[in-house]
């Protein structure tokens, strides 16, 4: 049977990662922009207290900065996201090897602070909407497909400082407003549309870095979720509104979880893990209704969600109309004590002794996705695509080549075991691959690559920025040019 004709191979990227620029053209700073590494490296935001003393806070503490700090750059840090891999200059010679590889579509995000600086301005900066029409012109005259996502993981700074982020229900407002903005400004030139990226891995993240998440940061989680919910719907509805070629998917963090062992306490514990990591969001943007185990999840944490009747008539009205995620590996979870334990991609869990794993703790599991298409699809029945995947690994670069035959093997693996999943009747439309140029990864490290394309940019700040085209380069060229018959 084989793929259909229509499949659309690429790649995918996100604006704070790989964009650069971050103060040129009239952008606004994100959190992201504050980020440094320290010599474990683990992400810290950088800020300068009331009394001006320079100060550290760990990503993903959750913490407030003090009263009377702000945000700060220290000159003898380095702040990967602030660079990225220098896409904002290079956009043009970026998409002319994506055309050389044979993309269909190219999956990238658009920087919320770069069309609105403070996030919540009646008109947008003129700059950067001539700066991303250009982006999709480009991929246009190359037949790319534009697939875009409007937030991933960059909420303009103001917007966190003065409103509180995702906890205000402003943000809703804020989001629409910068989301009809993109609809009507790039219309005809984009169709397909992803309002949030990994929506469930505010969840996700309480699992995997909580160290014993309390009630009170459940809480906060499932009312940030339903706000993104909200705010999703809308979205749908006003894509909908202004051009009815526009798609628009939900982009879920895709982890099957497998019980551990045969006890039928893993057994329940792995359907619960099911249940709130992926289930609970996709059903409420599928479905467009709370699935009936949430009030059972919101139950466990003492949740009292700002939830009105009007919100849940717009969820319900704004459905999403294709299935897209990410998924880079499986996790297995025990009620069993054990010492040995794995993570990676917003999830944690014991050591699946039937797999391997990368020097990051990222199981191989080409089966599990297969699985997690196979079970989602008979959820929803919705078109799928496959928006993230990929192996980051340490590349070297030798006599002007990067021999990456692991990256070609996982690659491969994970494609045969999706057009499996298509054989056996799953609708998937597409498959982007995570990081099809190297960019910073979501740890702040240059180390660990993803892409077909290598790029001069190292951990200390170093390299030239330039394009090397790996050996995987040639190989996806060859699957995409035979619709994924040749995987040699």
């Amino acid at each position: 049977m084989g793929l259909p004709a229509t499949f659309l191979w690429g790649g995918a990227t996100s604006a704070h990662q790989c964009e650069g620029g971050w103060n040129a053209g009239g952008r606004g700073p994100c959190k992201r922009d504050y980020m440094t590494l320290d010599e474990n490296k683990n992400r810290l935001l950088t800020y300068i207290d009331d009394a001006g003393n320079h100060c550290f806070m760990p990503l993903g503490s959750g913490s407030q900065l003090p009263e009377g700090a702000h945000y700060a750059v220290f000159d003898d840090c380095l702040y990967p996201d602030q660079e990225g891999v220098q896409f904002y200059n290079r956009y043009k010679e970026d998409i002319a090897l994506l055309k050389e590889m044979g993309f269909k579509v190219f999956r990238m995000s658009i920087a919320w602070s770069r069309l609105f600086p403070h996030g919540n301005e009646a008109e947008p900066n003129r700059e950067g909407i001539a700066f991303y029409k250009d982006v999709f012109t480009e991929l246009r005259k190359a037949n790319i497909e534009p697939l875009v996502t409007l937030w991933h993981d960059d909420t303009p700074l103001y917007l966190d400082e003065v409103y509180g982020g995702w906890q205000n229900r402003k943000l809703i407002d804020f989001f629409e407003h910068y989301a009809n903005t993109c609809f009507e400004e790039f219309k005809g030139l984009v169709n397909y549309w992803l309002p949030f990226n990994e929506i469930n891995n505010v969840l996700m993240f309480l699992d995997m870095f909580g160290q014993n998440p309390t009630d009170e940061m459940f809480r906060a989680a499932y009312q940030e979720m339903h706000y993104k919910f909200v705010a999703s719907a809308r979205a749908v509805i006003a894509a909908h509104h202004a051009d009815a070629n526009n798609q628009v998917g939900c982009m879920i963090c895709g982890v099957p979880f497998y019980p551990a062992t045969c006890d039928p306490k893993d057994i329940m514990l792995s359907h619960a893990m099911w249940e709130k990591g992926i289930l609970y969001s996709s059903d409420v943007l599928c479905k467009g209704e709370y699935p009936t185990f949430a009030k059972r999840l919101w139950r466990e944490h003492g949740v009292q969600l700002d939830i009105t009747p009007e919100d849940l008539a717009t969820i319900k009205a704004g459905s999403v109309d294709i299935y897209t995620f990410s998924y880079y590996m499986s996790s297995a979870v025990t009620t069993h004590s054990s010492n040995d334990i794995v993570g990676g991609n917003c999830t944690t869990g014991v050591r699946n002794p039937y797999l391997d794993y990368s020097e990051w703790g990222w199981a191989h599991d080409p089966l599990g996705l297969r699985y997690f298409l196979e079970k989602v699809y008979a959820q929803y029945k919705l078109p799928m695509m496959i928006v993230e995947n990929g192996l980051g690994a340490v590349d070297t670069v030798e006599d002007g080549r990067v021999h990456d035959s692991y990256r070609i093997n996982y690659l491969r693996d994970h494609i045969l075991e999706m057009k499996q999943a298509v054989e056996n009747g799953v609708n998937l439309i597409g498959y982007t691959s995570w990081g099809c140029i190297d960019l910073v990864s979501a740890g702040g490290e240059m180390k660990k690559r993803y892409g077909f394309v290598y790029v001069d940019r190292q951990e200390d700040g170093s390299g030239t920025f330039s394009r090397i085209r790996k050996d995987s380069f040639y190989w996806y060229k060859k699957v995409i040019a035979s619709n994924g018959e040749d995987l040699r």
